[in-house]
């Protein structure tokens, strides 16, 4: 702990190549967020009755969490598949495949007509739109955070890696702020075309992404590693095999994760549907989740560097320990129909806890794994526990409350065991710090 403030205090100002790498990784999570916050703004308020018009309205609102949680079910594929690209061919070929694919599958999800003009074809088409567009984030995180973080200086993983999250608050912003502005106007236009044109913005989004990302370069650590699998007389080994040689951080890595998956489709997304269910309209929502994301914006660098500071663990049980605590008070500020105390609840329940455990999960999460599995290693952890985590919560929590006739009780109840598995999970794992890279790197490269 000595040791990383020293490194923090004496870390170098940021060069033009680290400030391209950490634009190059943000726009990707930015588009990576922006997707799902907006689909899950859709899901909450729009699908039900543009794609799922004929059935009852709670039917249609689970139908529609459902195929929420469809594109979740294909992350860990796309994981799997990109991030050998990333641990093979670089982490630069996997970040520039994997924005392309995103942007065109949700640009396309926004030109779907509706069940009413194409009848069941229309959903159809929404849930493989939904896989594509699972496939391709799936790849996403995991290089982005091994590229990041790969070229931070010793000492600033932590801030480094949540910068990514910073990526994520602009992505609410801009979900959920041209939803609130699109909404403002005539309801007969949001709900024909209005909500169509943020999910073609993701075409802009898309070819920013690919300006940005075309001049990155790999990381040292990388760059020697490919060096030595190509002077290397054994052909080399598979990155998830690899991965499963070691399958401790592996399995952790999935449980770490599920508390920071659930936190925002639980507060934000499913709190959405709970809170116009109550008798909120849909903008107060819509512009709660802009003020979450301003938020998430500055907050985010602050917590990880101060994960630089007193260890990743540690930031990462309070928040699960804080998610736990701060829950009910959030969804109870939900009840009060008080525009006022809504967002109170949303930042209470989401920036808090939420963010500090998404601001420092993908560095801890690199940190568990070497280079030569890195990508893989994050790709499994992350995706797999925001499909069995995220992909689900939406739906899990709509069921659970009509189970118990509307009560809120078991969502809570719910939430609490998720954050016990993941900080047992945290504090049983593996992690290297990023002084002990830098040492092993050093110890390769010196002469």
């Amino acid at each position: 702990m000595t040791i990383q403030r020293e490194a923090a205090s004496a870390a170098p100002k940021l060069g033009p190549k680290q400030k391209r790498t950490i634009a190059g990784g943000a726009i990707g999570t930015l588009m990576e967020y922006f997707d799902y916050y907006l689909y899950g703004l859709a899901a909450a308020t729009v699908f039900p009755h543009v794609f799922f018009s004929g059935d009852s309205e709670f039917v249609a609102q689970l139908s529609s969490f459902a195929s929420f949680a469809v594109g979740f079910l294909f992350r860990p594929l796309g994981g799997l598949v990109f991030g050998a690209i990333g641990d093979r061919l670089g982490r630069k070929v996997t970040l520039l495949i994997t924005v392309i694919g995103m942007g065109l599958s949700t640009a396309a999800i926004g030109l779907i007509p509706s069940d009413a003009a194409i009848g069941a074809t229309a959903p159809i088409l929404l849930i493989l739109l939904r896989m594509m567009q699972g496939l391709f984030v799936g790849g996403e995180m995991g290089g982005a955070a091994t590229m990041v973080v790969e070229h931070a200086p010793v000492g600033r993983r932590g801030l480094f890696g949540a910068f990514l999250i910073s990526g994520a608050g602009i992505a609410n912003v801009l979900s959920a702020g041209m939803f609130a502005g699109l909404g403002a106007g005539p309801e007969s236009f949001f709900m024909t075309w209005g909500w169509r044109i943020p999910f073609v913005f993701s075409l802009v989004l898309s070819i920013v992404a690919i300006l940005l990302r075309r001049h990155l370069e790999e990381s040292e650590e990388f760059q020697e590693h490919a060096r030595d699998v190509a002077n290397a007389t054994n052909k080399a080994r598979s990155p998830l095999l690899e991965v499963f040689r070691h399958p401790k951080n592996t399995i952790l890595g999935i449980l770490i994760g599920l508390p920071q998956s659930i936190a925002g489709y639980i507060v934000l997304t499913y709190g959405l549907a709970y809170m116009v269910a109550e008798g909120t309209a849909a903008s107060v929502g819509f512009l709660g989740t802009m003020i979450v994301g301003l938020l998430q914006i500055v907050v985010a660098p602050a917590y990880g560097a101060l994960s630089d500071r007193v260890g990743r663990r540690t930031v990462y049980i309070a928040g699960c320990i804080g998610f736990a605590v701060l829950v009910w008070p959030a969804f109870l500020l939900y009840s009060t129909e008080s525009t006022g105390l809504i967002w109170l609840g949303m930042v209470v329940g989401f920036v808090i806890p939420g963010v500090a455990m998404q601001s420092t999960l993908s560095t801890m999460l690199t940190e568990m794994f070497d280079v030569e599995q890195r990508t893989t290693g994050v790709n499994i952890g992350y995706q797999l526990s925001n499909t069995l985590g995220g992909g689900l919560a939406p739906l899990i929590a709509t069921a659970l409350v009509g189970w118990a006739s509307g009560s809120i009780w078991p969502v809570i109840a719910y939430v609490v065991a998720i954050c016990l598995i993941g900080a047992v999970a945290t504090a049983a794992a593996s992690i290297r710090p990023d002084t002990e890279n830098a040492g092993r790197l050093h110890a390769k490269v010196a002469p």
